[in-house]
């Protein structure tokens, strides 16, 4: 069998693979799993965008290939809800590029940027693919932590400055995955100012949002006056808009990021199904009530799972933003051990928090994917399985 590259070697196994493989095996013995690991949203795409691709998929103009940077028109409706949403503008024809969900893009900004011996910033914990896209593209990921007395936000004065001259690129992801914690336009400007010093691509990952509660709206790097001179910002209709099978989203800012990423992705990619850029610019157009909607609804199960978690020790601070919840573990057990203990006592899985990095140890992640009933099924096991936090 031909040997494969070291850098496959290299990367760990994709956690929601490994997740995806534990549910399967409990399933095939009979047991009754709920599983509360991948942020998969369980309701409908919304109808509206629905019924637009049915229209769409019968035109055949949108059969053949797509522009490699997006449609025309949902590149200019991109621009314009960034307009409507965050007051920048942004040139559709520059400054927009359509992407197969923001992973790919994500993962492909490596590959236009880094070289061997070239340092990444990576916060940790965080979404496994900043890590190991910097690996794939021979880099080296340099960890930022992300601490809970700190609010989950990078220090950026902790990081040595031989390392941030050697750095290509800073990822951030604010609303945050997996710690749900957010920031606001003088932690950006933080960000900007100290990429502007070293000359690094600063990389904002926005997958959240639009999902956010208790009157907490979530910034736009490009709020900051020059940050298109150093930033991109990853788009996704995945959670948004209940989108993830679609695969759908959009890529903003600095021209040559752009372009650069562009010159990547016609090599490797043909772009997103045309019908699809069509449904999905029907998202933008969604009222207001109904987005509204639709994170009360994961506001009412938040709710609902806090609560429970308090009755069971944890001291539970209301989440403002992601269909996420961050907790410490039980006193005593690492994460590895308490993840087992909930699948093995309690039929549940959850992700533990060192598969998205070293900082995530002590803890673990609870997806908000199942309704209230199902969330408070969760609780009910807990206490019959005496997992709490002492």
């Amino acid at each position: 069998m031909v040997k494969t590259s070291e850098r496959l070697n290299n990367i760990p196994p994709y956690l929601f693979v490994e997740i995806d493989k534990k549910v399967a095996a409990a399933k095939a013995k009979g047991i009754d799993i709920i599983s509360l690991g991948v942020g998969d949203p369980d309701t409908p795409t919304l109808q509206t965008v629905v019924d637009a691709m049915h229209i769409a998929i019968d035109n055949p103009k949108n059969h053949d290939y797509p522009s490699y940077n997006g449609t025309e028109g949902f590149r200019k409706a991109s621009a314009k809800w960034m307009k409507k949403r965050f007051g920048v503008d942004l040139d559709p024809e520059t400054e927009i590029m359509s992407n197969i969900g923001s992973k790919e893009a994500i993962a492909h900004v490596f590959f236009a940027y880094v070289d061997d011996g070239d340092y990444t910033l990576i916060p940790d914990p965080a979404y496994p693919v900043y890590k190991n896209a910097t690996i794939l593209a021979g880099g080296t990921p340099y960890t930022m932590p992300l601490l809970e007395e700190n609010g989950y936000l990078p220090d950026f004065d902790k990081i040595p400055e031989d390392i941030a001259k050697k750095s290509k690129i800073m990822f951030l992801n604010y609303p945050n995955n997996p710690t749900g914690a957010v920031c606001d336009l003088d932690f950006l400007k933080k960000a900007v100012d100290f990429c502007k010093k070293y000359d690094i691509l600063l990389c904002q990952d926005m997958a959240y949002c639009e999902m956010t509660y208790d009157g907490y709206v979530s910034p736009s790097v490009f709020e900051i006056e020059g940050a298109k001179d150093v930033a991109l910002e990853f788009y996704s209709h995945s959670k948004s808009y209940n989108m993830t099978g679609w695969r759908v989203g959009f890529v903003a800012g600095n021209k040559d990021a752009i372009k650069a990423l562009g010159d990547l992705k016609n090599n490797l990619d043909s772009g997103t199904f045309k019908a699809i850029q069509e449904a999905a610019e029907k998202a933008y157009d969604m009222p207001t009530e109904d987005l509204k909607a639709l994170n009360d609804m994961y506001k009412e199960r938040r709710d609902v799972m806090e609560a429970g978690l308090r009755e069971l020790g944890w001291n539970v601070k209301p989440s403002k933003a992601t269909f996420y919840l961050w907790l410490p573990v039980t006193k005593g057990m690492t994460s590895e051990e308490f993840v087992t203990a909930m699948l093995e006592k309690a039929d549940i899985v959850v992700p533990p928090g060192n598969g998205y990095g070293k900082y995530g140890e002590g803890y673990f992640r609870i997806a908000l994917t199942k309704p209230k009933e199902v969330l408070q099924e969760v609780i009910n096991r807990m206490k019959k399985a005496g997992i709490r936090y002492e």
